[in-house]
């Protein structure tokens, strides 16, 4: 069983190996685990079986995956990885759930952080608004506005109110100037 010069030989299924077969183990001499990572991961899939059955819980069934693609455990589908966001911290690099299944979760996730909101909320404002910018009457209703001094969220904006009011600062005495060169009633400062 001992290791031979080729390789390294796996103290669980016995096959000679190549060094990249185990995991890294900084409490061994030769820095690697005794056991190759098939081995590993089967004992670890035993223990946990074991474990939440003992617990009383449901005990997932693993489902093969072809080379390039993961499961999604949200909506069950076995998609490509360009179909999920990257994530260095996750072992095979990847988020755990697929970009379809986190958009929704990202969006509700953004609403509550940045503007203390739900989704439901929101769409109560705009329904009070009646489904439309607040500003030009005409565009839909999209973009939560909030002043950015103390966080108070005013009313749900088209993108280009919205983006108007930034471009000014949200200013007041900016606007109400804009106003006034729109009505004509500011003259020009050049003669």
């Amino acid at each position: 069983m001992s290791d031979l010069p080729n390789g390294k030989q796996c103290r669980g299924c016995f096959e000679l190996l190549e060094p990249a077969s185990f995991a890294a183990d900084r409490n061994r001499p030769d820095g690697l685990q005794t056991r190759c990572r098939k081995c590993v991961a089967e004992y670890c899939a035993r223990r946990y079986r074991a474990r939440r059955e003992a617990e009383g819980k449901e005990v997932r069934e693993r489902i093969e995956v072809p080379e390039g693609h993961k499961l999604c455990r949200a909506c069950g589908e076995i998609k490509p990885h360009s179909e999920w966001h990257r994530r260095n911290s996750a072992p095979d690099g990847l988020a755990t759930r697929c970009k379809a299944c986190r958009k929704p979760l990202m969006r509700a996730d953004h609403l509550k952080r940045k503007y203390g909101l739900t989704e439901a909320e929101r769409d109560r404002m705009i329904a009070a608004q009646g489904g439309v910018c607040i500003i030009c009457l005409r565009a839909p209703a999209v973009h939560v506005d909030h002043c950015h001094k103390t966080g108070r969220v005013r009313g749900v904006l088209c993108f280009n109110c919205n983006t108007g009011l930034g471009l000014l600062k949200e200013n007041p005495d900016r606007i109400r100037r804009a106003i006034q060169y729109l009505e004509g009633t500011r003259g020009s400062q050049h003669s």
